[in-house]
């Protein structure tokens, strides 16, 4: 069969297909940065919401895990925090699933009633509320989290090491 385009018009189809390509492209980018900055839950069953003010004062009491990632805690975290990095890969969603996380559960008391409190970097970032869901899967009864993360921590002025 003859192709009967002339290559003027060949170029042309051409511009439209990677047009639409780069279009298609540029979308799923944009789409993949807006999942980034989802913001978290505001409640979650078993998960108790708290402040910065509760976290300074129940500091002897209970035990402090940073989420984040092994550099952000070494470079500064909350005093007597442990680090529990939350390996994330699954998606920032409620039933998002752990199997594809990485959550060390060595690092956590094994007295599953024992006050556990996590955070990371904010409302926007999902470890510490993905690592606060995965204590309550595992049966944790006292877990606390600090939703407004390390941010909400250094806004109040608070020490850190």
């Amino acid at each position: 069969m003859a192709d009967n385009t002339t290559p003027n018009e060949g170029g042309k189809q051409m511009k439209k297909v990677l047009t639409v390509l780069v279009a298609v492209a540029f979308l799923l980018v944009a789409g993949q940065v807006m999942a980034a900055k989802v913001p978290t839950p505001e409640s979650y069953e078993g998960i108790t919401i708290v402040s910065a003010d509760w976290v300074k004062a129940n500091m002897g009491t209970t035990k402090i895990f940073d989420a984040r990632k092994k550099g952000e805690y070494v470079e500064k975290h909350i005093p007597g925090a442990v680090s529990a990095t939350y390996k994330e890969k699954s998606a920032k969603n409620l039933d998002f699933d752990a199997s594809k996380d990485k959550l060390k559960m060595s690092k956590f008391p094994k007295d599953k009633s024992a006050s556990v409190v996590v955070y990371c970097n904010g409302p926007k970032c999902w470890k510490s509320f993905k690592a606060a869901v995965v204590l309550v899967r595992e049966g944790y009864t006292n877990v606390n989290w600090l939703r407004d993360g390390f941010p909400g921590w250094l806004d109040k002025g608070y020490p850190t090491e």
